[in-house]
């Protein structure tokens, strides 16, 4: 049986992001009026780095040349928690299948940053499918209403989703940029760890007034999806997809959001989406469809 190629296994991590992520869209959803984001998301650090730590202790430790220039984990793990924190707090008011289209928007910009920072380029079907992924998106985010889109009529979560989808979008091309060589492994650890101090300081007030043993029982489930399979486990998969496919396809994965976060809703009895709703959603199935025939 023929090994996959680096491609190969770069396309079955996005895979698998696509999947884990899409979760903490409906449990984010679920609790975002228990806590702050960032108290949230300084949790989920906390875990995912101690989580992430184990692994990179298993596997060999710290090289000392990965601590040169760790003015790179500040940039990364500045970019990665403002983004979360963002899309987060975008959930208390807006719904997770609206978020997750907005999501769906990364890739076109992930690819505008790719070249700007590798000179990465963009085939026309690429362009085409990251222009029928964009206007999916664009459709879910109004509605299927054609009055509110005329009038640009987008809500303020909406809104607040957009700026931190844009952070993760530049966060992409970043992570080949800054890498010089290190494991993935070893160069997630150190911006996560990172992401926990910044996210840490800039949310203490927060923490200290939590009540901590109030909090419902989804509030810690929610801290251990996050941290195990949306924490650790996508960031893994991003920096090593990152690493062997163009940031675009990288971030292509994302157009499977919406549908998986559908799967997600049902299964939680929070409803379907209206069916020109989910035209839109289909037309982010045919982005992701035509960018994975763009490999010959």
């Amino acid at each position: 049986m023929t090994a996959l190629s680096d491609a190969g296994r770069g396309h079955l991590a996005m895979l698998a992001f696509s999947a884990l992520i899409a979760g903490s869209f409906s449990l984010g959803d679920m609790v975002a009026f228990d806590i702050t984001a960032p108290a949230l998301n300084a949790v989920r650090f906390c875990f995912a780095s101690i989580i992430m730590g184990g692994l990179v202790l298993a596997s060999g430790g710290l090289p000392g040349s990965a601590l040169h220039a760790p003015w790179r984990y500040v940039l990364l793990g500045g970019l990665f928690s403002a983004s979360l924190v963002l899309m987060f707090e975008a959930l208390k008011t807006a719904t997770p299948v609206s978020t997750a289209a907005i999501f769906t928007l990364t890739p076109l910009m992930s690819a505008v940053f790719g070249w700007f920072l590798l000179r990465q380029v963009t085939t026309p079907r690429m362009a085409l499918a990251l222009s029928v992924g964009a206007a999916g998106a664009v459709w879910v985010v109004f509605r299927a209403d054609l009055n509110a889109l005329l009038s640009f009529d987008i809500g303020h979560g909406e809104t607040i989703f957009f700026a931190g989808a844009a952070l993760h979008a530049v966060f992409t091309p970043m992570l080949r940029w800054l890498n010089r060589g290190e494991p993935s492994l070893v160069f997630t650890f150190l911006f996560m760890v990172v992401g926990f101090v910044l996210l840490t300081v800039y949310s203490w007030g927060d923490l200290m007034t939590t009540d901590w043993l109030a909090l419902r029982p989804v509030v810690w489930v929610t801290f251990v999806y996050l941290s195990v399979f949306a924490g650790s486990g996508s960031f893994f998969l991003l920096q090593f997809g990152a690493q062997v496919l163009p940031s675009a396809k990288v971030m292509a994965y994302t157009f499977l959001t919406p549908t998986w976060v559908i799967v997600w809703e049902v299964s939680l009895g929070h409803g379907v989406p209206t069916g020109l709703v989910l035209g839109g959603v289909a037309l982010t199935v045919l982005a992701l469809l035509l960018l994975l025939k763009d490999e010959g």
